[in-house]
């Protein structure tokens, strides 16, 4: 049993590059996870990780040991979460990976999943890069815009809009654009993917009719939640789903313009189809289709693979 334990430890610390981070996630303290991996390289002969004062990383040896490791952890992790069915209640822990601003559609039906399943411990993960579900570990991931074609699962979570936005006192001193023709002599905020350092596009619709809005970039951001700050402080217009800029709507601290031009965009959650869906994973996608956002439209099913079309 030791020896599952240092290597569910090792596997934790090589997934987040970090002890303290590993202690955190295992509820035990740095001190102790460095402790199991030293009493482990001493066991295999071999050095795991490089060390300095401020990282760890993990040296050739010790890559091709996680991959291993990795795998076995994984395979005991699902192994415990089958015997749950006997219980009759989903247990274990859920690592979900949503874009850096999907604390906002999930925050509000966390109370109500703890209610419901509480032995479902969520390990969530917030960051706009591209994660590898596999090689990360991770159960499932939250999406949105078109889908590629792969050998995930999916099942879509819910619509919502984007639209332009700006403060009132942005229109009172520069005016409200009156037709998308204006739109080119006023100041936009744009968003940076940070995963690829593309500037968003600012996709609008007019009679069915799909187009590019242009603007004159008066600053360029990488993270959504300063777009929108900027946007409140009346900086320019801002490109924004709807479930971003809410809160600052009803506040009358942003206005929606140009409404009839804007689009839907539609999250989805994916997983691996070479997984077995496990109890725990199971309630957490079915939960989410049902409680993240409002007025979906009909879901597809749970053994859909991801599809363009």
């Amino acid at each position: 049993m030791d020896n599952l334990n240092s290597l569910t430890i090792f596997v934790q610390a090589a997934q987040h590059e970090s002890f303290t981070t590993a202690g955190r996630m295992l509820g035990i303290s740095s001190s102790a996870v460095g402790k199991s991996i030293t009493r482990l390289e001493e066991r295999l002969g071999v050095r795991l990780f490089h060390r300095n004062t401020r990282q760890i990383s993990l040296t050739h040896e010790g890559a091709q040991f996680f991959a291993r490791c990795r795998d076995i952890v994984r395979d005991l992790e699902d192994a415990e979460a089958e015997l749950s069915r006997s219980a009759g209640e989903p247990r274990g822990r859920v690592r979900v990976s949503f874009p850096a601003v999907g604390y906002r559609l999930i925050a509000h039906a966390l109370p109500a999943f703890r209610r419901l399943y509480p032995q479902i411990e969520l390990d969530l993960d917030f960051s706009d890069r591209m994660v590898d579900l596999v090689e990360e570990s991770f159960d499932a991931v939250v999406r949105s815009g078109d889908l590629p074609d792969s050998s995930l699962m999916s099942k879509p979570l819910g619509q919502f809009r984007l639209n332009l936005y700006a403060s009132p006192d942005f229109l009172k001193r520069h005016g409200e654009p009156e037709s998308l023709d204006a739109l080119p002599s006023f100041d936009g905020i744009y968003f940076k993917f940070p995963s690829s350092g593309k500037l968003q596009l600012w996709t609008l619709k007019s009679d069915n009719r799909v187009f590019e809005a242009k603007f004159s970039p008066v600053a360029v951001m990488n993270n959504i939640e300063a777009v929108l700050s900027a946007c409140v402080c009346g900086a320019g217009i801002a490109y924004l789903p709807d479930f971003v800029t809410r809160e600052a709507l009803a506040s009358g601290a942003l206005q929606a313009i140009l409404t009839d031009y804007s689009v839907t965009g539609m999250f989805w959650i994916l997983w691996p189809s070479s997984r077995h869906l496990l109890p725990k994973n199971r309630a957490l996608i079915d939960f989410m289709a049902q409680s993240l956002l409002p007025g979906l439209q009909p879901a597809l099913e749970l053994t859909k693979p991801a599809r363009t079309t």
